[in-house]
């Protein structure tokens, strides 16, 4: 709902500039992405609160502060009347925004970094990741089905024409009880997760003391123990870019295009506005069922050839609408292409994320925060970007912006897809594992560091396939 909706609720709505809609766009993604790497380093750190484990610990603290902020962004500013200037309705949402963003950070995480914690092989992430994505496309179908509702319920008591087809200040009670019954929704299910899943208790990531009776020096027939990957330990290792740069990519592509799919449909298209809950709805369930393909294709082609596979799918429905600038029942079948190429790649990019983890769960939350604080932040950017190259910043549309939207959906579909590309190869001839970290954190003066062999063997297990 924050991407596909935020924007068209501030522009077409409430009336805010393109500038200003982006300008609380950017401020979330910017609060997300510094609290994220934040958020994760300090889950590995902590041990939990009581007998709760660490990351549902995070994941509590984040869910109270969604519930508590969400509806007041989806809510008019209190107390701003019309001649309220605009920058004192963004003072008065930024607040909101960063708590949510926080809290969200939090949430995410912490549940992300739960999949290595639950499962080892890698087929098994592979199947996590992929179930967590099928119940999370559920969740969008489920808010896309609550907004056509929303919306054909006001549309049977709407007045003229234009209001029934077009956003506008009468669409406000929509997004409100949209948001309300979100919140609801996902505070039941945020229930049934704290009820149901069972952490496992894990010791915090830092050295033992040493005792009075601990050896200075390891027998000769012990094995020294595993040593711990710390989070400065993965800035040192290339693997950790070469998935970073891939997942910001993929995160720009599925985060882009749900924010402009909505400004396309109805300023480029000139749709009614009932398209912006049935398109989105066809793509979420076109994500939904391929991602029950993800276990088996990845088995058999691999994660790497799994993911171009997905990139394939989002260059043909760019290259579809770049060529047909007047689609139109056509662009429910460019959307299953968007939704099975979106989900293709998501998947994928986190199955590689948690290959690259592996045993050292430890650290897990830090690596998913690092990696989702590139997207964060990149996803912000581009967003202020695109605001700010918008023909008619001062007007809701105008002719301009119709061949605006329309190629900037082509472009952060089909052109980042491009970049995608690019990092793949670098990640065919590099492949993703372990390189350099050969230092035990356990150890004690005596240790000594493990042979070249063994660290081949530890960096070749780590490999993606």
């Amino acid at each position: 709902m924050w991407f596909t909706y935020l924007l068209a609720y501030a522009h077409s709505v409430l009336g805010y500039s393109s500038a200003a809609a982006g300008a609380l766009l950017l401020a979330g993604q910017v609060a997300d992405g510094v609290c994220t790497p934040l958020v994760g380093y300090e889950s590995d750190r902590s041990a939990g609160c009581g007998r709760y484990g660490r990351r549902k610990s995070w994941h509590l603290a984040g869910t109270i502060c969604v519930l508590l902020c969400f509806p007041f962004i989806f809510n008019p500013c209190l107390g701003c009347q019309e001649s309220t200037p605009q920058w004192a309705a963004l003072f008065y949402f930024i607040p909101f925004i960063i708590i949510f963003q926080f809290g969200w950070a939090a949430t995410q995480i912490s549940h992300l970094s739960l999949i290595p914690e639950l499962v080892t092989t890698d087929h098994e992430k592979v199947e996590l990741t992929a179930l967590r994505y099928a119940f999370t496309v559920m969740a969008n179908i489920t808010v896309y089905a609550v907004a056509w509702l929303l919306l054909h319920f006001q549309n049977r008591h709407a007045g003229p024409q234009e209001q029934m087809d077009h956003l506008g200040k009468q669409d406000i009670p929509v997004f409100r009880n949209l948001s309300l019954i979100v919140v609801g929704l996902g505070a039941l299910f945020s229930l049934l997760f704290h009820m149901g899943t069972k952490e496992k208790k894990h010791p915090q990531a830092r050295p033992p003391d040493p005792e009075e009776h601990t050896p200075l020096l390891h027998g000769g027939g012990r094995t020294p123990p595993r040593p711990f990957m710390l989070w400065k330990h993965w800035l040192l290792e290339p693997a950790f870019y070469q998935v970073a740069m891939l997942y910001m990519v993929t995160r720009l592509i599925v985060n882009l295009s749900q924010t402009y799919i909505a400004m396309y449909l109805t300023n480029s298209l000139l749709l009614p506005k009932k398209f912006i809950a049935t398109i989105p709805l066809v793509m979420y369930i076109s994500g939904f069922l391929s991602s029950f393909l993800m276990k088996p294709v990845n088995k058999w082609i691999g994660r790497n050839l799994t993911y171009f596979a997905g990139l394939l799918i989002i260059l043909a429905f760019a290259t579809w609408v770049a060529l047909d600038r007047r689609i139109g029942v056509e662009i429910y079948g460019a959307a299953v292409l968007l939704g099975a190429g979106s989900a293709t790649i998501l998947v994928t990019s986190l199955s590689m994320t948690a290959d690259l983890i592996g045993s050292n769960t430890h650290s897990g939350a830090f690596v998913y925060g690092a990696m989702s604080f590139t997207d964060k932040v990149a996803n912000g950017l581009a967003v202020m970007a695109i605001q700010n190259l918008h023909p008619c910043p001062s007007q809701l549309c105008c002719t301009a912006c119709i061949e605006f939207y329309h190629w900037v959906i082509v472009v952060v579909t089909g052109g980042v897809a491009v970049a995608a590309t690019v990092c793949l190869c670098c990640i065919m001839i590099w492949p993703i594992q372990i390189r350099f970290h050969d230092v035990s954190v356990l150890g004690l003066a005596g240790d000594t560091p493990r042979e070249a062999g063994s660290v081949e063997d530890r960096s070749r297990s780590s490999t993606v396939n």
